[in-house]
């Protein structure tokens, strides 16, 4: 059974981070986690995790359009 909830070791193995920057996306807000237990260990649902990947992909996407409409204004005021 695949678990609901993975901690945030997991989650920087998932993303290729380290653990301090998948604390950092926790911290920010950027990717929702709650504290459980006695000691209050992070845990993220994996489908956050999903979400998270998903709305990366569309802010760089916005990022490269928004880079190649630089691109073709300074190519447009070149001529």
């Amino acid at each position: 059974m695949t678990p609901r909830f993975v901690p945030l070791s997991d989650v920087a193995e998932m993303l290729s981070i380290s653990a301090s920057q998948a604390y950092a996306l926790v911290r920010s807000g950027e990717l929702r986690a709650i504290k459980v237990g006695g000691r209050g260990q992070w845990r993220v649902e994996v489908s956050e995790i999903e979400s998270y990947i998903e709305r990366s992909y569309a802010a760089t996407a916005h990022i490269l359009e928004e880079e190649r409409e630089q691109d073709r204004q300074k190519t447009d005021g070149k001529r």
